[in-house]
């Protein structure tokens, strides 16, 4: 795994790399959602394939979690923005 600076460098990479997609996560169905093609994922449709943790008490991007996700059934992949760190818990699991 890559080692970034910033949070915005670590996105931008991944970005790069083909992790366009920005997905949101329902806590209360525990799913990922995709918006542009109004897509729900359950957890053993999507996979984690990196995680990057931004813990910087004077930044926009303090305690901020990274996720970069494939879906492998539609070769989507993209990236989801945890800033509490409480996703961790249910997306740990997969990583």
């Amino acid at each position: 795994m890559e080692k970034y600076s910033s949070f915005a460098a670590a996105l931008s990479d991944l970005k790069r790399r083909g992790y366009e997609a920005d997905f949101t996560a329902e806590t209360e169905t525990v799913c990922l959602y995709y918006g542009e093609l109004d897509m729900r994922m359950d957890p053993q449709e999507f996979h984690v394939d990196e995680c990057y943790r931004f813990d910087c008490d004077s930044s926009y991007d303090s305690n901020a979690v990274l996720y970069a996700i494939s879906v492998p059934v539609s070769g989507i992949r993209g990236t989801l923005v945890d800033e509490t760190g409480i996703l961790s818990c249910h997306l740990r699991l997969k990583i």
